[in-house]
Parts: structure tokens; sequence; C-alpha cells
């Protein structure tokens, strides 16, 4: 009996001795050292993250809790947070034809494991198809999409400025219902852009209402963010009786007051909509941090009478004489509300020519900037970047708590490389208008929340281990509108599904992405 005991004393010390060194649970990671801001809370902790797979297993002290990680980073010194979501991006083409695999790269040099497309109304239509191709064709970081209001209109009746029939109607609905169906994050729209602009609010309420029926959001460019057509407070009314009458959440995409007819409107903005949610209708927004917008030529300054039907003829009704004076003077007033021809510059432009402002673009061609600008869209038009925000507004904007970082990245504007460590570096470091936890929540656990991204956006056990490490004294921009490209630097580590897509600052060359749908936890 005295020879059992001492074996089972002598059993008990050795498993005791053997924890100490061996703890009696080994995950995949651990990171250890860092500051831990969870996505939700406001100051971060001294804890250590264990993953193991593709989800987070633990947050706490491991060594208390006798737990280990085969693989060990040490943060210390640096940020650890959940990897960051872009609500908005044009990665479509990126992503399903992989015509520019370094955008992706340069979202993961921002801290972004997830991006968004179908923005703006634009975007595939069978959203099935495509989620399916992502599947197959691997992605870097994760991938969703919206369903576009412009595209389904486009497909269902062409350009046509004109209403819908009720036959016309019925299978635009349909098209919505398939796309969330198939996990689509939502509606979106673009009403700036032609045709969507040719449509009613009663249109766009009709198919937000098969949003809602999905839980599903309802994200739009709105009808102007200036002075263009109904002005900024108007549009913005016109997207909360969407929300009103559809029963849908309401996402306002790129929040902005553009253009000095509207500039200081910001604070009107930020009070329709905090009186329409004090009524109980959700309503968010996204912001890129930049005083600068993209788009193209021809949407910032051809009137969009002269878009419809087709881009043959748009090109006839540009070169019409009898439209001469009516283009002139249309133009020209675009151009003014824009800051004129030396606050828009040409970028990512075709056949290698220079990006220069519209100004200095029509003293190289010999004319004024109004025919400048009508040239070069029958010539097939340009991207550009247009300043046209001012700083008020902007800050203003981006303190408000249903705000979210985005990028709206498009080629030759520096936002699609640069957007979340510029808003870090320019509002966090330097003008303290957010404080880290609030840079890190709205990038976060808010986005996640408000797209129905599922068990993502937050450093808690069951979630994804979508992680980024990043070292907050060098965590900044490269990329600016001489250089557009540049990626970011700062990211120590990214985590994308647990796969390690960024090591000691190195992007890894695997897929770790995957197709994302609107409430799937799988």
């Amino acid at each position: 009996m005295q020879r059992l005991l001492f074996f089972v004393f002598a059993w008990t010390m050795l498993s005791a001795c053997q924890g100490a060194d061996d703890p009696s649970t080994l995950y995949d990671i651990q990171i250890r050292g860092g500051l831990v801001f969870d996505g939700v809370s406001e100051d971060g902790q001294a804890v250590d993250v264990l993953i193991d797979g593709d989800k987070i297993v633990f947050i706490g002290d491991a060594e208390a809790a006798n737990l280990a990680g085969e693989t060990a980073i040490d943060a210390t010194g640096l940020i650890v947070a959940p990897g960051f979501i872009d609500p908005h991006t044009h990665t479509t083409s990126d992503v399903l034809f992989g015509t520019n695999s370094k955008a992706l790269h340069g979202y993961l040099t921002q801290g972004v494991t997830t991006v968004v497309s179908g923005n703006d109304g634009g975007g595939p239509i069978d959203i099935a198809g495509s989620l399916r191709a992502v599947s197959a064709r691997g992605v870097g970081p994760n991938f969703a999409l919206f369903t576009g209001h412009g595209s389904i209109r486009s497909q269902t009746m062409g350009r046509d400025n004109r209403p819908p029939t009720v036959a016309e109607l019925d299978q635009m609905k349909q098209t919505v219902r398939e796309a969330l169906e198939a996990g689509a994050l939502g509606l979106s729209t673009g009403l700036y852009y032609a045709p969507a602009s040719y449509a009613s609010t009663d249109e766009i309420i009709e198919l937000a209402k098969v949003a809602a029926e999905f839980d599903a959001l309802y994200e739009t460019h709105i009808r102007d963010e200036s002075s263009y057509s109904i002005g900024l407070l108007g549009a913005v009314e016109e997207a909360l009786e969407v929300g009103r009458q559809s029963g849908a959440s309401v996402h306002i995409a790129h929040i902005k007051a553009l253009g000095v007819d509207v500039w200081g409107q910001s604070e009107a903005f930020i009070s329709a909509i905090e009186a329409a949610q004090s009524e109980g209708l959700r309503v968010t927004a996204d912001q890129y941090p930049w005083s600068a917008s993209g788009t193209r030529i021809s949407n910032a300054l051809i009137p969009n009478w002269a878009k419809a039907d087709s881009d043959e003829a748009m090109f006839n009704r540009l070169r019409a004489p009898e439209n001469q004076s009516r283009l002139q003077t249309e133009i020209t007033e675009n151009l003014r509300r824009r800051g004129g021809a030396a606050a828009i510059l040409l970028v990512a432009r075709a056949n290698g020519a220079p990006s220069r402002t519209l100004a200095d673009e029509a003293e190289a061609r010999g004319t004024d900037p109004i025919q400048a600008a009508i040239d070069i869209v029958l010539e097939g038009d340009s991207r550009i970047a247009s300043f046209n925000m001012q700083d008020q507004d902007i800050e203003r904007f981006m303190v408000q708590p249903w705000v979210m970082t985005s990028s709206d990245g498009t080629n030759g504007h520096p936002r699609k490389y640069a957007s979340f460590p510029r808003k870090y570096q320019s509002y966090v470091l330097d003008k303290s208008v957010l404080s880290l936890a609030e840079f890190i929540n709205r990038s976060t656990s808010l986005t996640a929340t408000t797209l129905n991204l599922c068990n993502r956006g937050r450093l808690q056990p069951g979630y994804f281990a979508d992680v980024v490490i990043f070292d907050p004294e060098t965590f900044g921009p490269l990329a600016n509108f001489s250089n557009p490209a540049e990626l970011s630097e700062g990211v120590v580590h990214l985590f994308v599904n647990g796969a390690h897509a960024i090591a000691q600052g190195q992007i890894d060359s695997g897929l770790h992405g995957r197709p994302l749908r609107r409430a799937d936890c799988s």
C-alpha cells in the first residue's frame, strides 16, 4: 500500500512539473506582450490572444490558464486589434479577374482583412456565381458584396431615362431577392450616377422593401452630395425616407459635404440623421479620411441628361452643335461647385498621359477647361481626384459614433492604398480627433455589426481569427497623389482566418480570405 501511495505521489509531482514547462493545452498561435484592443472596449489590455485553426480560442493570461501556442508572436510594444473591415471598396475586378493583385496587397498592408464591393449601385448581378468564383479563385482578404441597383436597372431597362413598367419593377425586385438569398449584404444605390439618377424615390423604396424582408441594408451614394440637383440636405432626407417607408436600415456611403455651396452643412446633415435615429430608424455611414473625392471626369462634370441611352448617344450629344451652349453653361457651373479646373487632378490616365490638373491639361491642349473636359470624355474618359471638402466637415462627420472607416478605393487615388493608416496617423496621432480605441472600434466591430458579418470584427473567443498587429510608431501611409499605389507601412503581423498573411512585415503569397455572406456564421 505504501509503495502504491509513493507511485501516485510521484506521478502527481511529475505531472505538475511537466505542466509548468509543457502546458496541458497547446494551440496553434499565441500572441503575447501586446496591447490588445478587442474592437468594443475603450481601453487596451495587456493580455494574450490564442488562435487555433481559424478561430480565436482564448483571450487572457495564458500562463495562468496553463495554455500556450506552438508559434509564439512577440507583440511587445505593438497594438493588437481585430482586422479592419472596409465596407466600401471597388475591388470586384481585382478579386474576380485578378487584374490588380497589388491592390489587394494594398488592403492587407493597411491592416484590412475584409473588403466589401458592389457599392454605389454597381457590381455583379449574379451574387451566387460571383461568390462561388471567389471561392474557386481564392482571395487575399475576405470578400463580400452588395447587390447594385444601377447594375440591375441597366440589365432590366438599359440606360432609359424613364420610370420602369410594373413588369420591369417586379423583375428588378426579383433580382434583388435572389441576390439577398445568395448572401448579398444589402441593396446599394448610386443615385447621383446615370442611369440610377433616373429612378424615382418610389422606385427605390419598392426595392428597399425587399432588402427589409431579409433584414439587409439599404446602402446609398445619395442623389446629391453637393448642389447638383436636390441638394445635400434634400438627398439625406430622401435616403431617410427610403428607410422609413421600406423598413430597411439606412447606410450613407462616403459621407461628405462636397463643394463650396454645401460647406458647413455637415451640422444639419448630422442633425437629420440623429432625428431619424431617435425615431427608431437605424442609420449609419462610412467615410474616407481625405479632402479629395475620386470619380471620373464624366461623372463630375458632364450633366446626366447627356448620358442617357448609351455611350454612343452621349458622344453624339457632346458633339451636337445645338447642345454646346447648354453644355458650356452646365459644365462651367459643375466646375465652379468643385472649386475650379485647378482643383481637379487627372489621374490613372490611359496611354501614360501625365497626371495634372484640368487647368494645366487645358493649357497644354490650347483650349479652355470646359472643352478639354468634353474632349477627354470623347477620348475615353479619365479618373480624377477632386479637391472639394473642408476639414471642419470631415472632422465633424468623423467623430460621430455611427460613422465607420472606409476607403472607397479607386485607381489613381491614394485612398485605395492608405485610408486606414492615414486616418490613424492624421486623426488619432496628429490631430487627436479620435482616440485609438475609437479608431479601432469604428474600423472593426461597428462595421461588422452594421453589415451583419457574423463572428467578425472583434477579438473574442469563437470569433474568426482576423487579427492585425501594428506598430503604433510606424503605422502610416506612403501613398500620396503623386504616387497613389504605394503600400502602407507599420503592419507587423496580419492574420486572415487564422492564417499568417503578413509576418514581420512581409506579405505571404497565400490566399487566405473567404467569400462572406450576410449573417452566415459558418
